[in-house]
């Protein structure tokens, strides 16, 4: 009889220990919402080993629009987010859905298309090229709610053109490098961040016509999914990672990333305050 006790609570022990090494490994991972241009340039590849190997706590990155990724916070379906339209991100934070906001990292935007250039619009201002390709040129859009679609509707407001009204914009549906590579075959015009552009400009020949413009600059920013309205929001682990891309050696490393390849960094550390607060 004591020994069959013994037994069941050796069996008991061991169960338990199970269940909290399980339990303990689950609050080790944590769920990246995050957009395809974190991704396609290859930054999260490296970044996320280097903070699992100083941290121990992995990081399963989602890699969708940022229209998408912030949809997924609102659902609880992630514990973090990294993403690029702060226009949109701010209505997340008035929401309560996310929080402990910083600003990360920068590019800018770029207006690319055929080297022949047959809307006009090499070195005009962006809402004037907007312009002349609604008039003169066709323009292949991500149309997926991205953060660089965002930004391209903002264009053509400021142009004062109606995106719905274009016979020659075409909708792909797909991330930027994919929607790069859909311009490409059809030489017409796209808006792209940098860091994509200079990611795939290996099997491009299409080339940036406009660039520069303040309006063109393309902020990421880093949130936790708030736990007081998402429960199961893992916000410690989520914490620890949105601090450490704001940590000075991490923004040293962001602005140096890519240098090597392609001869400049595909983004600029930018971890100077709370974004987009409400």
């Amino acid at each position: 009889m004591m020994l069959r006790t013994l037994r069941a609570f050796a069996v008991a022990a061991v169960a338990l220990h199970v269940g909290r090494s399980a339990l303990a490994a689950q609050d080790r991972e944590i769920v990246l919402a995050t957009t395809t241009s974190t991704l396609d340039t290859g930054l999260l590849d490296s970044l996320l080993p280097m903070f699992e190997r100083e941290t121990g706590i992995a990081v399963k990155p989602i890699a969708v629009g940022t229209g998408a990724a912030l949809e997924m916070a609102r659902r609880g379906d992630a514990d973090a987010v990294l993403v690029h339209a702060p226009e949109v991100e701010r209505a997340y934070v008035e929401s309560g859905d996310l929080v402990d906001g910083r600003r990360v990292m920068y590019n800018e935007f770029l207006i690319v298309g055929p080297t022949s250039d047959p809307a006009g619009v090499r070195g005009k201002a962006p809402a004037d090229a907007m312009r002349a390709i609604a008039a003169q040129g066709s323009f292949v859009s991500r149309g997926d709610g991205s953060g660089t679609e965002t930004r391209e509707l903002a264009l053509w407001k400021a142009a004062d053109v109606t995106p719905a009204s274009l016979e020659r914009r075409e909708e792909t549906g797909q991330g930027m490098g994919a929607t790069l590579l859909v311009a490409e075959q059809r030489q017409t015009y796209t808006l792209t961040d940098r860091a994509t552009y200079l990611a795939f400009k290996d099997r491009l020949t299409l080339v940036p016509l406009v660039e520069g413009d303040p309006i063109l600059r393309n902020v990421y920013s880093a949130y936790t999914v708030n736990p007081g309205k998402h429960p199961a929001a893992k916000r410690g682990p989520a914490l620890r990672f949105v601090r450490y891309l704001t940590e000075p050696a991490v923004q040293e490393w962001i602005g140096r990333f890519g240098t090597r390849q392609w001869g400049e960094p595909l983004f600029h550390p930018d971890a100077a305050g709370v974004a987009a607060a409400p």
